[in-house]
């Protein structure tokens, strides 16, 4: 006698259980040495300082249900997990916990004892994400966790680092970077928050050197930055300037004489037109200069103070310069006007202080020629994109890529392995060099190591082999690499994905050409809002925690809510109550699951559902064929949503709400024969919806399993996480059970529909009539008749069936589409209130109108039809339509009481 299923299912005192059993068991370890088929993730390593958040839950659910999916399908599965060192994010939290803790300085510690702080931080707070990732069901090979800072990536990170210095295309320069001047390093585009601020522009005079009494206006957002001014651009095409372009002005307060250009970028519209030229300070102004020779004057330290550059202003802050340069143009005559202006500013996400655009000398990569192998990836099909549309962001990036600026002055990461000799002659080096030494080329004593740790993407873009061993030969790269899938974000297609499709090509260098791109798909999910499709933030105080809905709705509930709300191509608009949704549906599986296993009896279950007969048993079965191959070519093609539709449609629709309710006497049936067809046919469907919804909501399903299995009809007799994904090729298609089953659902929903909008009690038995066009239907409903009637609680008496409605009689009727001429009749004699129900129908009517008046005058204005998005004024159409076709019903009802 198989434990009976608890009467609720407790998720908090299943999921920890069940998750344990798996990892015990080896359930998600990889066997390098097995002869299945390969299918290979590796996860996009979270931050170390990281906790999980809701664009991690979305990406982990989506990247496992891929992974339990292909496991089920019998592949060889290995899900990489692991963390990466995010070095300026970490190097800031560990030096802020150290400053409220001691008092001390990272300088004041010392390298060596502030890296030791560090490592010991990441030991006790590291791996909090990953304890998180298992609480979501991810079914990582936890064995082979890696961190982007372990000797075995270092000896990586060195390799890649020397192969590039070999073939000349690592080197370094001054160029404009992005410099947090609180924390004194360059920063990556991905560590930056635009915002919106209020702030002025500045409108200010620079005289023409030959004729001081002609004067061009620029407006500025950085009056401070003036004092780094090389030049003033106007547009070719700007007649105000046409006099202008050609000749110099003289640069307020510097004194300087700087050239006027005319440059296409130059937008007209913004302030008067002019703009001053700062290249060392404005990335688009940078690009100018290049292209006019101007020169690089920088007039900013490293900690945003003005340098001897800036004259009578060095020492000042940025903030401080701002102030005394303005009063110093305004007394001086060079200050025209002052507007309010709001524009978008760049914030450090780390110090949260403005992002300063500064030449500074730092590494580059060369990216050109390392770009062109990944642009032919996915012209030739070795990679695809999911949706499609993202290819055009990466191929757009890589045709018009730059050198990648990969030092930062921090001292958490991996030391750039540069070693320099008495005159500064640099040497890259795999091997650790001591100082001393003689250098390998000139001989001379070695006096220093390269202070500059390397950007962590210059890492994590080796993730995908050095992972699994690189650059040693191992057996995890020459069995899992390349891999299958990816899922991330569309932020990082270009500081990630592109870079890791380029590493892949250029170091995987033993591999044939068609073998080296690190993944054949690249799914880009979407992103996760709030209800009022805002991005979450701290500022806005509107992010949801997903550890929070786990405590509360269990890890079923929130995976099958994200899975329905992604939809290809589209962001979510995800609030709490999807969650909600996601636990009801867990719920009506269980309480279905339940009511089963009480009815059914242990051990095999004798009847071959291939053979089935009944109406209902036939068309159940012939759903649950077109379920498994559906779903199944779903999720090959990650169509997560489209997946996850269908089974909550099938499982809570055509199982609980129809084939259950229709077939729950037959259990008790005196006729062995059907007795024990319900029963098998009943075994299948849930034993079946079980598997195809792990991937989805795994640990509800494995617990479910369980119980199937003791009770001795599922054949496979292992756990679900590695049992074999079902086929439905035994089952014959009864297209015509499902037919027929459509006309019969739809005449009892139409009866329940007439009941409810004549508001006739639950309980009270009616008689219906039915007009049916053909012998075929009125067969189908008298093979029926015994749950027609108690579905739709209605009695079908034998004249009932297959007459035209009797002249006279007080009748609803429903057409019952898309079955041609049938009709569902529900004689109203005795059953209302026909004055109260027609003064219901006159009230409701009246609203209506007043709704569609208002509603066709709005649609009439072509000003709102015009400029209006074609969606709104779409919705507003349908919503038209509606209310026109709800009068009609309500018209026609009062017609029929009158």
């Amino acid at each position: 006698m198989t434990e009976e299923l608890a009467s609720r299912y407790q998720f908090a005192d299943v999921e920890q259980k069940i998750y344990e059993r798996w990892e015990s068991s080896g359930s998600f370890v990889a066997k390098v040495d097995s002869q299945k088929p390969k299918y290979s993730v590796v996860i996009p390593p979270p931050n170390v300082t990281g906790v999980l958040h809701m664009g991690h839950a979305l990406n982990n659910s989506m990247q496992d249900i891929m992974i339990r999916f292909h496991r089920k399908r019998g592949k060889e599965c290995l899900w990489l997990p692991g963390t990466d060192h995010a070095g300026i994010a970490t190097q800031a939290v560990v030096e802020k916990k150290l400053f409220k803790e001691q008092q001390k300085t990272r300088e004041e510690m010392g390298r060596e004892a502030f890296l030791e702080e560090i490592f010991k931080w990441k030991d006790e707070h590291g791996n909090i994400i990953l304890q998180q990732l298992r609480r979501l069901g991810c079914s990582c090979d936890w064995s082979r966790t890696r961190f982007t800072m372990d000797d075995e990536l270092s000896v990586a990170v060195r390799e890649a680092f020397v192969r590039l210095w070999e073939k000349g295309l690592v080197y370094r320069g001054a160029r404009l970077v992005n410099w947090d001047c609180k924390l004194k390093t360059a920063v990556s585009d991905d560590e930056i928050e635009h915002v919106e601020r209020k702030t002025h522009l500045w409108h200010l005079r620079y005289p023409l050197e030959d004729d001081p009494s002609k004067v061009l206006v620029v407006a500025t957002t950085r009056p401070e930055t003036m004092l780094g001014d090389t030049g003033v651009a106007v547009h070719p095409e700007d007649e105000r300037y046409r006099d202008f372009v050609g000749k110099k002005v003289r640069l307020p307060l510097v004194g300087r004489s700087i050239p006027v250009i005319a440059d296409e970028t130059v937008e007209r519209e913004f302030g008067t037109g002019a703009v001053k030229l700062t290249p060392g300070h404005d990335p688009a102004d940078y690009e100018r200069g290049k292209r006019f020779g101007l020169p690089i004057v920088n007039v900013l330290t490293e900690d945003g103070r003005i340098n001897g550059e800036g004259g009578e202003y060095e020492g000042l802050s940025r903030e401080q310069a701002r102030k005394k340069v303005v009063e110093d143009l305004d007394a001086q005559g060079f200050l025209e006007k002052i507007e309010d202006y709001e524009h978008s500013v760049a914030i450090s996400d780390r110090s949260g202080t403005v992002i300063e655009p500064l030449v500074s000398e730092q590494w580059f990569v060369k990216m050109e020629p390392l770009a062109q192998p990944a642009i032919a990836a996915v012209k030739n099909g070795s990679l695809r994109f999911v949706p499609e549309r993202w290819t055009k962001v990466y191929l757009s990036w890589l045709e018009n890529v730059r050198d990648w600026c990969i030092s930062r002055q921090l001292w958490w990461g991996h030391r750039i392995p540069v070693w320099y000799d008495e005159d500064d002659v640099p040497v890259a080096s795999r091997d650790e060099l001591n100082l001393g030494d003689a250098h390998p080329k000139t001989g001379k004593p070695l006096v220093r190591q390269d202070e500059d740790v390397l950007d962590t993407w210059a890492s994590s873009w080796l993730w995908p082999f050095a992972t699994m061993g690189w650059p040693q030969k191992h057996p995890d790269l020459d069995r899992f690499y390349p891999t299958d899938f990816l899922g991330t974000a569309r932020d990082i297609i270009y500081l990630w994905v592109a870079r890791m499709v380029m590493a892949g090509y250029e170091f995987m260098d033993h591999l044939p050409m068609d073998k080296r791109c690190p993944f054949s798909v690249c799914y880009i999910n979407a992103t996760v809002l709030d209800a009022k499709g805002r991005r979450m933030s701290k500022s806005l105080g509107n992010g949801i925690d997903p550890v929070d809905l786990i405590d509360r709705y269990g890890a079923d509930a929130l995976r099958i809510s994200l899975a329905l709300a992604t939809v290809e191509g589209q962001d979510i608009k995800f609030s709490e109550q999807r969650t909600e949704e996601g636990r009801n549906f867990v719920n009506k599986l269980w309480n279905a699951a339940r009511f089963v296993l009480s009815n059914l009896p242990d051990g095999e279950l004798l009847a071959d559902v291939s053979q089935a007969k009944s109406l209902e048993d036939r068309w159940i079965l012939h759903e649950l064929k077109a379920l498994t191959n559906e779903v199944t070519d779903l999720l090959e093609n990650c169509k997560y949503h489209d997946a996850a539709q269908a089974l909550r449609r099938f499982v809570w629709n055509s199982f609980c709400d129809w084939y259950l309710e229709i077939v729950k006497v037959r259990f008790q049936d005196e006729d062995e024969s059907s007795r024990q067809m319900a029963q098998a046919v009943t075994a299948r469907v849930l034993t079946q919806s079980l598997h195809l919804l792990h991937p989805i909501t795994p640990f509800v399903t494995e617990a479910l399993g369980d119980h199937v299995r003791s009770k001795g009809w599922d054949a496979d007799t292992g756990s679900l996480v590695t049992a074999a994904w079902p086929g439905a090729e035994d089952l014959p298609e009864w297209s015509d059970a499902a037919q027929s089953m459509e006309a019969l659902q739809a005449m009892v929903t139409a009866l329940r529909n007439l009941r409810a909008r004549n508001d006739v009690p639950e309980r009270k038995e009616v008689n219906a009539l039915l007009k049916l066009p053909d012998a075929s239907l009125t067969a189908t409903v008298e093979e029926a008749r015994s749950w027609f009637q108690r579905l739709s609680r209605a009695k079908l008496d034998a004249y009932a069936v297959d007459v035209t409605r009797p002249d006279g009689s007080d009748a609803d009727v429903v057409p019952v589409a898309p079955f041609g001429t049938a009709e569902v009749y529900l004689p109203l004699e005795g059953l209302i209130d026909k004055e109260a129900r027609a003064a219901d129908c006159r009230r409701k009517i009246e609203k209506l109108d007043q709704r569609i008046s208002q509603l066709a005058k709005r649609l009439d204005n072509e000003n709102f039809v015009k400029n209006a998005p074609e969606a709104v004024v779409q919705k507003e159409r349908d919503k038209l339509n509606g209310w026109e076709e709800e009068r009609s019903g309500l018209q026609r009802m009062l017609e029929q009481l009158s």
